[in-house]
């Protein structure tokens, strides 16, 4: 049977009082914390560092999910596994050679992914699945929150949820961009299991009615 994972967006979150956000989504029943990493650069737009993943770090148990949207990322990867990010997630256009970035990540103690545009082809992972941990699909373009969901991402999901049954491995497959309560289960049924939600659950007053209302509609499977 599927573990289905909520991991809201702290990108949607009151940034005023981002220790009691994380803790009230915790315990509203959310799986993981997704983090939004931007550069101004590789996207346009600039959240938050390191720092700030190190400031969380105390208020949850749960894992930190850290999405760079950065360029170059080397450089630092090793940042925010000390700041205690569990897994870290980058976009293979954004690394010079995707492999190393992959190894570094995990040499740093913290599972690995690689994340793919509406446009960006799965074939980066042809020679690199013994590396990855975790298949991050974009259903919107990466930069803002609050976008509306691509419905060609169900055929990327459906075709990563393919090449990670065919190599036999535990790979987590991951939908991020306009994930809302009507869309949760069609997301599920082309293959993913982990869903990062921002507005949907950070724009509405009870975080565990949005959060009970995805997980029915996951149950429904």
């Amino acid at each position: 049977m599927t573990t289905f994972r909520i991991a809201p967006s702290i990108l949607s979150a009151d940034f005023a009082r981002l220790g009691e956000e994380v803790r009230n989504v915790v315990a509203a029943g959310a799986d993981i914390i997704h983090f939004d990493v931007m550069d101004n650069h590789y996207v346009p737009n600039l959240t938050v560092g390191p720092l700030v993943c190190q400031a969380i770090r105390p208020h949850v148990q749960v894992p930190i999910d850290v999405h760079l949207m950065v360029k170059p990322v080397d450089r630092i990867i090793p940042d925010f596994a000390k700041a205690g990010a569990n897994i870290i997630t980058f976009h293979p256009e954004a690394s010079d050679h995707v492999d190393r970035s992959l190894q570094l990540i995990r040499d740093n103690g913290c599972k690995a992914g690689l994340v793919f545009n509406p446009a960006t082809p799965l074939s980066y992972l042809d020679h690199v699945m013994d590396k990855v941990d975790m298949i991050l699909i974009m259903s919107v373009n990466p930069g803002f929150g609050g976008q509306s969901f691509i419905p060609q991402a169900l055929k990327k999901i459906a075709e990563a949820r393919r090449r990670i049954d065919e190599s036999g491995r535990d790979i987590m497959l991951e939908v991020d961009g306009g994930i809302k309560i009507d869309n949760i289960k069609a997301a599920a049924e082309a293959g993913a299991d982990t869903f990062v939600a921002g507005s949907a659950i950070f724009g509405q007053p009870d975080y565990k009615a949005v959060i009970d209302a995805m997980r029915g509609q996951l149950a429904s499977l």
